[in-house]
């Protein structure tokens, strides 16, 4: 018996699984702990005569949790498998995989615990494998919570984290680590989960060392590992596909130096289907097509030629052979980082047209710019509904609508970002005609736009440029639903109606306060009427109404409030006459 990892989409249910290969099992009792901890116990398979390919005599229901999972968002990993070889019987196998498995802690924090002190005792994964019946890989990964932080340990432990996303986690720095428990904490944030995780730890979709072509030991990038496991990621994508092409290009010069007629390198993440191709050996004008996935990994298909082609050949046409580049490549990318770095030099110092440049990215984006738009929404529509018809929006709404009538926009699009399908150049274009305050003008409306709601940079604008709320807000029915404490509620009622009708209903119930406010901001039942009031959390600087705080905007305005102090004035710009 040979213990491995095997990836699900070589696996398949065999015809002499005793739980059959048409219906779909019953997941209920297994699928929570798949979710939450992945598949412990190897399934038991067999070769099925293809390469790398299995059939699963045990644990059909295993793998179809794993299935559902990833369906799920979950992703897939490869699963333990235990594969037979001659003479196994599977039934004794599975049993004996279970029976070791039983004599583990069901909580792989405390397996952690165990594998840390084997380790310390002279043990190795191998062996520690082999005792527990697990395969090497299922160890190191265990071994890998060692790396993180100890309260995300006690989260997984609580199944208050899954297993994919802990796995992720253990890839990252312990800085990494920290801001990602500030964001599962933060209840206005989401922290990522599963395989969205790897996105945000490396900065966009990672690629693992696997798929290099390249000797990763002449790689001058950085590599990110974890502590025990198989698996290392490049820290940066662009390093990688800088390196991965060149070493495509090399492949793709070796081939036609052994003769190929035609080397054809397909655009990333373009699938070659073998059913639109014909085979054709390379003495018969076969050619060789390099497929490249979106993961960086790269596939060489030789002898083959498109059905197009085929049929040509077939009624006797010509086939037009291609012209073949005057330069690489790899020549290509010498003639293009050279003109860009002589651009650069000398866009460095022409500001007036980096400023142009930068808007047309912030409004297009390009590969190395990602703008996203605020959205305002919240989870409550009454607030989504409130701030769309706030005086703040109408006004801002006037003013980026002029903005699109000079960009040309169509005044019914929602947002100036997002370029309106528009490339970088002819918006650069655009822009070389306008005057400075025109550009200015944009940017405004486009860094607005794309000003992040529920961070301190609203609060250090807010205190700079002196924001008054009072003129653009008034109190309304979603404000008001939304305060459920009587503290806070006896305070604002102090505000707006004084001391003492706040202290002759401090008994009152909270409804019965808040009809209190109403009045006074309304004048209405005989109270005089309170013009521009604004509650603390919403003013600048923010502040609380009571010492246990838990306002974000109160905590972010004490944090930027001595930084804007020190800051000096910056006068707006304002256009010649």
């Amino acid at each position: 018996m040979e213990l491995k990892h095997i990836d699900i989409a070589n696996l398949s249910v065999s015809p002499v699984n005793m739980r059959g290969v048409k219906k779909t099992p019953d997941l209920t009792n297994i699928l929570p702990s798949v979710r939450a901890r992945g598949v412990l116990v190897p399934l038991i398979v067999r070769a099925n005569g293809s390469p790398d390919t299995y059939e699963i005599v045990a644990g059909k229901r295993r793998y179809h949790a794993a299935l559902a999972v990833a369906e799920e968002g979950g992703g897939i990993e490869e699963l333990p498998c235990a594969i037979m070889e001659a003479g196994d019987d599977a039934a004794a196998l599975e049993a004996s995989l279970i029976e070791n498995i039983a004599r583990l802690d069901p909580d792989e924090v405390t397996r952690w615990e165990t594998f840390t002190r084997l380790v310390r005792e002279g043990r190795s994964p191998e062996t520690i494998a082999i005792t527990f019946g697990l395969t090497e890989v299922q160890v190191k990964r265990t071994l890998a919570l060692g790396n993180l932080l100890p309260r995300i340990r006690n989260l997984y432990r609580d199944e208050k984290i899954d297993a994919v996303t802990v796995r992720h986690l253990t890839l990252a720095s312990k800085a990494q680590q920290r801001e990602w428990l500030a964001l599962a904490d933060d209840p206005e944030a989401r922290a990522p989960v599963g395989h969205q995780l790897k996105s945000w730890l490396f900065g966009g979709a990672s690629i693992c060392t696997k798929v290099a072509l390249f000797d990763l030991s002449a790689f001058g990038g950085e590599v990110v590992a974890d502590l025990f496991g198989e698996d290392s990621y490049f820290a940066s994508v662009e390093a990688f596909w800088t390196a991965q092409n060149a070493a495509i290009e090399e492949r793709a010069e070796a081939y036609r130096e052994a003769g190929w007629s035609e080397v054809v390198i397909l655009d990333s993440a373009q699938p070659f289907q073998t059913w639109e191709h014909e085979r054709r050996a390379k003495k018969k004008g076969g050619k060789v097509f390099i497929a490249t996935g979106y993961r960086g990994e790269v596939t060489f298909h030789e002898g083959y030629i498109s059905l197009k082609e085929a049929r040509k050949l077939a009624k006797g046409e010509a086939v037009e052979k291609p012209v073949r580049p005057e330069i690489t490549a790899t020549a290509n990318d010498y003639v293009d980082l050279h003109r860009h770095a002589a651009v650069r030099a000398r866009l460095a110092t022409e500001p007036g047209v980096a400023l142009r440049v930068a808007v047309a990215h912030m409004i297009a984006g390009s590969p190395l710019w990602s703008v996203k738009v605020e959205q305002q929404r919240s989870g409550s529509d009454a607030v989504t509904e409130s701030v769309e018809t706030c005086a703040s929006e109408t006004a801002f709404d006037k003013t980026r609508r002029e903005t699109m009538a000079l960009l040309g926009f169509d005044a019914d699009t929602p947002t100036i970002s997002g370029g309106e399908g528009e490339g970088l150049a002819a918006l650069f274009a655009k822009l070389v005609r306008l005057d400075d305050a025109q550009v200015l003008g944009i940017l405004a409306i486009v860094m607005a736009e794309t000003l992040h709601a529920r961070s301190d940079i609203v609060d250090a604008l807010g205190i700079h440029l002196a924001v008054d709320m009072a003129p653009v807000w008034q109190a309304d029915d979603a404000l008001f639903d939304l305060i459920r404490d009587r503290e806070v509620l006896l305070a604002i009622a102090e505000e707006v109606a004084g001391k003492p009708v706040a202290e002759a209903n401090a008994k009152e119930t909270g409804k019965t306060l808040k009809g209190i406010v109403r009045d006074c901001i309304e004048g209405r039942n005989g109270r005089a009427k309170v013009e521009g009031w604004v509650p603390r959390w919403m003013r600048f600087p923010a502040s609380s109404y009571t010492p246990r705080g838990g306002v974000g905007a109160a905590d972010r305005s004490a944090s930027v409030a001595s930084l804007i102090a020190r800051e000096p004035h910056i006068e707006p710009v304002r256009e010649a006459a």
